[in-house]
């Protein structure tokens, strides 16, 4: 049977120098596409406060297929390989089950 764990996704993305508008607009649909996944749970987009650059996504999945699924729409190929990580300097991404005490 296959995992039903909740499955959370944690990305810091640090956008190349004068990107940030560009990022934060492609973003946008990529959140409001995600958010009507049947595996999503949350996208929320976050940016740091010691560096405007840095982008924090933290996003949550009912399970490890829907974070497949997540990743091979053809918007996220399309949006988030194809036109923001060519404006990125780095891309970090965390997936992690949380604990339940």
């Amino acid at each position: 049977m296959e995992n039903q764990n909740p499955i959370h996704v944690f990305a810091t993305w640090k956008v190349k120098e004068g990107q940030l508008e560009n990022v934060l607009s492609l973003l946008k649909t990529v959140h409001d596409q995600s958010i009507k996944e049947d595996g999503n749970l949350f996208y929320t987009i976050h940016q740091s406060n010691s560096d405007m650059n840095t982008i924090l996504l933290f996003e949550g999945y009912i399970n490890e297929a829907a974070v497949a699924e997540h990743r091979n729409a053809a918007y996220f190929q399309e949006l988030v390989l194809g036109k923001i990580v060519p404006l990125l300097d780095n891309r970090e991404i965390v997936l992690a089950t949380p604990l339940k005490y």
